[in-house]
């Protein structure tokens, strides 16, 4: 939501900014800009604070919304963030998983990350895996290389490949179209759910030419999904800081809705814990919120903490956000975002026994098996673990595990229900155009 004088949500909910004129709607008193109200202490509400009092009478109006199902404000997800305690979070973050998914399933894919090169010359200061042009530790994957690595998936029953890489400066939508045909002819159970939508902007400058076309000649090859990296924090203050050459908000943004009408799902992420506020959290979700309302296009939801240790900028951050943290904001984007069908966890950064928790913080999904991960390993921090652990985590959370496909269908053999939907087709955004996808 941009509000009328060009100012993000943001600067409504929370403290101006320096150069701002108007006082920011914010819940403390004070005057501090927003990159010193990033870094301020802030203790976690106590339940016994939240249960009577001055506290108590402002949360009980949104509870109750919640728990109606009804939508909350900006303003109403801000104070839930600030002020309502761990366990009402909990609470009503599990009963909106309860309403929009009644059966006892949390689903996963059996998936691997492969990254066809770690060349980028985006520069962003968070990231540990990519390396510029020339440098020593510089790789492109062969096409070979490629194959016996989806090869190894498919014979473990995978269902996707999630293909990203840098922003390599000679690698054009050509490239990646004969690589995408090639894994459909070759693996046709198996989705490549690929390219962020700054890898298809920088493609589009590499081609000259505009981003739609990019997508549909990608679609064209067999690409089924598209995922939601690469969103860090949508709010342009934050990305000034943390990713200068990186899409921005808007264009971000854009290029999914652009995805959307071409027929193909995306899903929506958020990777926090960094330079942004609270408020600005709520931002990124509004946004995520009124595209969402408008296309009907993201499939589900993932956020996850930023992990500092071992980046460019690592002075420039704080410590790993808490666990604590981290279940806050989960449960509160499953309770921000209903028009979301499937809220995901991210086992991946924060292990499997906190995973098992965020099932009953609003999560509904457990994201994929990873059989390979080398993004968030490069910053130290990386907890793949096997599909039985998975599946035994899952189950003594008092869920039945199943297997899904990259548009949330279930495909599990044990499944007596029908896989809907199967593939991109049926999968379709309300706002695409008429037309079968490839």
């Amino acid at each position: 939501m941009i509000l009328g004088d060009g100012r993000g949500l943001s600067s409504r909910l929370s403290p101006p900014h320096k150069s701002g004129t108007k006082e920011g709607m914010s819940t403390t008193a004070t005057t501090t800009t927003a990159e010193e109200t990033a870094h301020q202490e802030w203790h976690a509400p106590r339940a016994s604070a939240a249960s009577t009092g001055a506290l108590a009478e402002c949360l009980a109006p949104i509870c109750d919304k919640v728990l109606a199902g009804e939508r909350i404000t900006p303003a109403e997800g801000l104070t839930l963030h600030d002020q309502a305690d761990l366990l009402t979070l909990g609470m009503l973050a599990d009963a909106v998983r309860q309403r929009l998914h009644p059966e006892p399933i949390v689903t996963y894919i059996v998936d691997r990350n492969v990254n066809p090169t770690n060349v980028c010359i985006t520069d962003c200061g968070f990231c540990a895996f990519y390396r510029r042009p020339g440098d020593p530790e510089a790789y492109v994957l062969t096409r070979e290389e490629i194959i016996d690595k989806v090869q190894e998936t498919a014979d473990l029953g995978g269902r996707q490949i999630l293909m990203q890489g840098g922003h390599h400066p000679r690698l054009k939508t050509e490239w990646w179209c004969e690589l995408i045909a090639d894994l459909k002819q070759r693996f046709p159970q198996i989705n490549s759910h690929a390219l962020s939508a700054p890898e298809l902007e920088h493609l589009s400058k590499l081609d000259k030419r505009p981003v739609e076309e990019v997508i549909r000649d990608l679609a064209e090859a067999g690409m089924g999904s598209v995922p939601g990296a690469g969103a860090e924090i949508l709010v342009e203050r934050v990305r000034e800081l943390i990713a200068r050459k990186k899409t921005t908000t808007d264009t971000w943004l854009d290029i999914h809705r652009k995805i959307h009408e071409a027929g193909l799902r995306s899903s929506g992420t958020m990777m926090f814990g960094h330079l942004e506020t609270s408020a600005e959290r709520i931002e990124h979700l509004c946004r995520l919120r009124d595209l969402q309302d408008e296309t009907g296009g993201f499939t589900a939801f993932a956020c996850w903490t930023m992990q500092p240790e071992g980046v460019p900028d690592e002075g420039l951050y704080p410590e790993c956000a808490t666990p604590g943290v981290y279940l806050r904001v989960q449960a509160l984007s499953r309770i921000f975002l209903d028009n979301f069908e499937n809220i995901q966890t991210s086992y991946v950064t924060q292990g499997l026994k906190m995973a098992q928790v965020t099932l009953r913080y609003g999560c509904n999904d457990f994201g994929g098996t990873m059989l390979e991960e080398n993004v968030v390993s490069a910053a130290g921090c990386c907890n793949l673990e096997s599909i039985q652990r998975i599946e035994d985590a899952i189950s003594r959370a008092g869920f039945t595990p199943l297997q899904r496909n990259s548009w949330y269908g279930i495909c599990d053999e044990r499944y007596e229900g029908e896989c809907s939907p199967a593939n991109p087709q049926e999968a379709r955004p309300k706002c695409a155009a008429a037309g079968p996808t490839s």
